[in-house]
């Protein structure tokens, strides 16, 4: 039941957050359907929301956390519907945006403390014992009295899962992440992501699919506002086992088979075109490969 007795859809268990989507629609104002008729259903654990730039993926995150309200649809978060409640999800919600802001000449320290006080954390004792907590669980202890802006890219990123998680949210979303981390980095970014999941829900935005097939028990594909696929990425890898071909072709060649194949990627090896396709069949002269999120992902996009 909601806080007015209304009747919801799906309720979480003991002990497991989830979030259910039934029906989201949103249309802005110029006529752009940003959403159509979106319904997922998520629990603790990592999401992946894969999409490229302009798919909805940023709507569909705006309109969970209340900035903006659906057309028609339900949003429900532990039993709650937060389209008539936002402040319930809000008080539980932990935000990582693409882009990080800093106040300059302010320590990690006292800027964590700053967030706190405007997350509601009015007790100086148990900001300081959060604080000191998740500056330790980000490896950021050693730096918690220089100034943020000085950090290195995979720093900043760190100290933004400690601000997302100050007040102890159990709905966490992080919007391209990984973007202009080196490989060392992100590999460590992605191990402190993949720790939190394991008691809240972690919401991964991205276009970076090897994150989200490392990451992510759960995966949507989302195009035009529709969620072109949902399921594991195993699953949705194994759905295209024995269907993905691929082949060495000349430059020239590329337009005749991007009319003719349903093309799911291209790279050059050894200095030479490869195209990697999908069909129910094997194509004369290509070989079978060993499908991936990857080619999932763009099976999705454009051949579902």
């Amino acid at each position: 039941m909601d806080l007015h007795g209304k009747e919801l859809y799906c309720l979480n268990s003991e002990n497991m957050n989830r979030l259910c989507i039934d029906q989201l629609s949103l249309t802005y104002q110029n006529g752009v359907k940003a959403l159509r008729n979106i319904s997922l259903d998520i629990s603790n654990g990592m999401f992946g929301l894969l999409g490229p730039n302009g798919a909805g993926k940023s709507s569909l995150m705006k309109t969970m956390v209340g900035l903006q309200k659906p057309d028609t649809g339900q949003i429900v978060f532990n039993d709650v519907d937060v389209i008539e409640h936002p402040l319930f999800l809000r008080k539980q919600l932990g935000f990582l945006p693409q882009d990080f802001g800093v106040y300059p000449k302010i320590s990690a320290y006292n800027l964590l403390q700053h967030l706190a006080i405007l997350k509601g954390i009015s007790s100086a004792a148990e900001r300081n014992a959060q604080i000191d907590y998740l500056l330790n669980k980000v490896n950021l202890l050693h730096a918690q009295h220089k100034e943020v802006y000085t950090f290195s890219g995979g720093m900043k990123q760190r100290f933004g899962v400690a601000q997302a998680l100050l007040g102890n949210p159990q709905l966490i979303i992080v919007d391209e992440p990984t973007a202009g981390l080196d490989p060392e980095e992100r590999n460590r970014f992605n191990i402190l992501l993949s720790d939190i999941s394991e008691q809240v829900i972690v919401i991964l935005s991205t276009h970076i699919v090897e994150d989200v097939q490392h990451l992510c028990q759960q995966v949507a594909v989302i195009k035009d506002g529709i969620i072109q696929a949902a399921d594991s990425p195993a699953q949705m890898i194994s759905k295209l086992r024995g269907k993905v071909w691929i082949k060495e072709v000349h430059k020239s060649a590329l337009p005749s088979y991007q009319n003719n194949y349903q093309l799911l990627g291209q790279q050059v090896i050894a200095g030479a075109m490869h195209i990697t396709v999908f069909a129910e069949e094997p194509p004369e002269g290509f070989l079978s490969i060993t499908p991936t999120l990857e080619h999932a992902y763009f099976h999705a996009l454009y051949h579902a």
